[in-house]
């Protein structure tokens, strides 16, 4: 038999063969933890479709933050479970609301560590949608001033970055331009440009307690079936001032996040969100799969096709692994 000149398995005959020529590297530095904080003293309720993740009250929070650190890990992302919701989601921009109060107490005692909030009203309003409803529709440039107003209160507190999540036309524009005449031209934006309807995003819903109390979300986010939109969404939030764009979820979407990163010359995102943890998280518990090994190779391939970050709810025992 002739074999060609070129023989692929001369280059991985070895560990060190295939370190030396390895295409892509997982880092400790790509990745983003997210974190939920609740109100109250030394509370950690356990969040039961995503094992190993907690809501957790502002003492536990910076304690598990400083782990992070620990192992590595720059940057994280909050979400916040107000005590009490309403109409129009005043807990969201409120000076002592929770995501503000967690934001303090980690750069007081994790000054080094990256903050970046997510910046959204669905966690806090009594319908459970991210902008205010008017006759049952969401209302989206009614919607705008008041993400403006919670994107603030969160740089006012001390975050690194803030995160629009909401999906909102024009939303990018208005929080860049509340920022700069605020004094806070040097926050920047991560924009969840590309944030589809997705089934994934079950288990969040329940760690954040933001499910849509009507209806869905389908006239805000995207319909899962588009790719060339994703690419239309991510422009306009270039234009609008954007510094980092965002896909999600990360793993259904691989496709996407390649589009967009060949498309743009911004740093990409990509969230590997609650649903893909719990699916791999569930196998794991049930011995159908390796869940360490899954999660390593789900992360390495995020970035493969382009992610430069990635939030994930593995960061930490990635991180672990990353370390050894």
């Amino acid at each position: 038999m002739q074999f060609p000149d070129y023989r692929p398995r001369r280059l991985r005959q070895t560990g060190a063969f295939r370190r030396m020529i390895r295409e892509t590297t997982l880092k400790t530095d790509d990745l983003i933890m997210p974190f939920f904080a609740i109100g109250g003293k030394d509370v950690k309720n356990p969040v039961p479709s995503m094992p190993g993740q907690y809501q957790l009250s502002v003492d536990n929070l910076v304690k598990t933050v400083k782990q992070a650190a620990d192992q590595g890990i720059l940057s994280v992302i909050l979400f916040g479970l107000p005590d009490k919701k309403d109409p129009l989601g005043t807990q969201a921009y409120a000076k002592d609301g929770i995501v503000q109060q967690a934001v303090r107490a980690v750069k007081d005692k994790c000054p080094d560590m990256m903050v970046i909030t997510d910046v959204c009203l669905c966690q806090y309003t009594d319908h459970g949608h991210c902008g205010i409803v008017e006759k049952g529709v969401v209302d989206n440039d009614g919607s705008l001033d008041l993400l403006a107003r919670t994107a603030l209160s969160h740089a006012q507190a001390g975050a690194d970055m803030v995160a629009p999540s909401d999906m909102m036309d024009g939303r990018v524009g208005m929080i860049r331009e509340t920022l700069d005449e605020n004094d806070f031209a040097h926050v920047p934006i991560m924009s969840y440009a590309a944030k589809y309807c997705s089934a994934y995003y079950g288990p969040f819903r329940e760690a954040a307690d933001s499910s849509p109390q009507f209806g869905d979300r389908r006239t805000y986010q995207m319909d899962p079936a588009n790719a060339v939109e994703a690419v239309r969404e991510a422009s306009l939030d270039v234009t609008e001032g954007a510094d980092i764009l965002m896909v999600k979820p990360a793993l259904p979407y691989l496709d996407v996040i390649y589009r967009i990163r060949e498309e743009f010359d911004l740093p990409v995102a990509a969230y590997n969100v609650s649903g893909e943890y719990a699916m791999i998280k569930a196998a794991d518990q049930m011995g159908w799969l390796d869940g360490k090994a899954v999660a390593m190779e789900t992360l390495t391939a995020i970035k493969r096709a382009g992610a430069d970050m990635i939030l994930t709810y593995f960061a930490m025992e990635a991180a672990q692994v990353l370390n050894q």
